[in-house]
Order: C-alpha cells, then structure tokens, then sequence
C-alpha cells in the first residue's frame, strides 16, 4: 500500500469508560482532558475516506467531537459490548449518504449483531433502522477496502475469547490482547506505529498489563507504540507517561497520527 493515512484515537478507555460512573478516585475527578477516556475505537482517514475500528457505546459522541461527515465501513475486532454498542447510529451515515454501511466481522461476531440488533435483520423491518452490508473476515485471510488499501487480521486471545487485531501497512492496532501466539507475532513485526492495550500497572485475566505490552513493544521494536484500554485504575495520563520508554506513549481521545506510507 503506497497511500498515507491518518489514525485519530476516537476513545483510549477500558470498557467502563474514564471517568467511572460515581467513582470519586484522583484519576476520575481529574481535570486534564487527557484523562477523560471514551470506550476504545480509531477512525482510519485515507483523505475524505473514513473507516473506523469498533463501534462502541461513545460512537454518536465520538462522530459529533471529531466532526465525521462521512464513513465508509466499521470493522470490529470481537463482539463485546464496549466495542459495538454503538451500531445503531450508523442510521445517520445512511441516510445522509444514501448506502449501506459496509461491516467487516467474523463469523461470531455477525451472530452477536444478529442477537443484539435483531431489527435491523428483520425480513419485515421498521423503518428507518440501519441498513447493513456484512462483509465476513477471518485472521488468516487479508481483505480489501473499498479504498484498495490491504487490511491483515491479527488474532489475540482476550483470555479464551478469540479478538482481532489489524495492520495496514506501517499501523497495526491491537485492543483487548492477553495473549498471542508466535505465529500471529510474525504479522505485527515490521510495523512502525503500534497501538496496543496496556489496563493497568496489574495483572489482570484478560488484558495486557504494563509490563507484558512493554515487553510486545520491546520485541515488535516499533518506531513509536501508544498504550489504549486505559483504566482508571492505572493512573492520570502524566503519571504513566513517566514510566515509559521514550519511543512509548499513552493515547489520548483525539489524539491524531500520520502514517507514512
């Protein structure tokens, strides 16, 4: 792919958001933007060609902050409800630019659409619901969008559950990893920006901490990394930038990377 493109952090929190609802913690009460965090999702920009990454429950908020007139396709990495929630308001995108939105998903992740968005598949549906194009995707199988640039899935495990990561060409994103194997490693070497989850400073069941994304930095050896699925519990922004290597940084909702292509 010899085209660049832009990738802007549409939300860099953990599934309950930053701040918590009715959390009283310094993290939550703190006053710098950078620490108020919508659910996880960036925004792909190929010129006026949008793409996003996950549709979670801060997408209409997320749509109106970065002044999106125009989108393209939402693909999604698995099917848990911080990362697709927000579906629906794709109806916007419809009827404004007259097309269906096109979906890229696995196999279970359609089957959890057609279980939470039963309506919009409906033979006898109600007007005015979103109107779908599935595109199905599976980890070993790049695929192509509709821009022409080559998109390779990267398969993590999110303790048990099977989530994917994306590359395009010099950018790879990975949320919601715990775990990945030596042979879906292979796909990540090479790249130059890296977005990967880091929770917190502790372990956790399902999630890279810390030190196990520092250590898939370290062995990726990207030019720059950028530490998503931030936690309340890990700390303001300005503290946890200060225990990170200075090629790694903590994303931030609205935060803008040119790729270089």
């Amino acid at each position: 792919m010899s085209e660049k493109f832009a990738v802007t952090v549409l939300g860099s929190g953990t599934s309950q958001g930053v701040p918590v609802i009715a959390c009283e913690c310094g993290v939550c009460a703190s006053e710098d933007v950078k620490d108020k965090r919508l659910r996880c999702s960036v925004l792909l920009s190929f010129g006026s060609v949008n793409y996003i990454i996950d549709s979670g429950p801060d997408f209409r908020q997320q749509m109106l902050r970065e002044q999106v007139k125009t989108l393209e396709a939402v693909i999604f990495t698995h099917e848990h409800k911080d990362h697709l929630a927000g579906l629906d308001d794709v109806r916007a995108f419809n009827f404004v630019e007259k097309r269906d939105m096109q979906v890229y998903c696995t196999a279970r992740v359609e089957d959890a659409l057609r279980r939470e968005f039963h309506y919009v598949f409906d033979a006898d549906k109600y007007p005015g619901v979103p109107k779908l194009k599935l595109n199905r995707i599976h980890k070993d199988e790049p695929f192509v969008i509709s821009n022409g640039a080559v998109v390779q899935p990267i398969e993590v495990k999110h303790f048990n559950l099977p989530v994917l990561g994306f590359r395009i060409g010099n950018f790879t994103y990975i949320t919601d990893a715990k775990t990945i194997s030596e042979e879906e490693k292979q796909k990540v070497k090479g790249t130059k920006i890296l977005i990967v989850n880091a929770l917190r400073e502790q372990t956790h069941l399902s999630h890279f901490n810390l030190a196990e994304a520092l250590e898939f930095i370290k062995e990726i050896s990207p030019e720059r990394a950028y530490l998503t699925h931030i936690s309340h519990l890990f700390g303001k922004h300005e503290d946890i930038e200060r225990l990170l290597p200075e090629n790694v940084f903590v994303a931030y909702d609205g935060l803008k990377i040119e790729i270089d292509a």
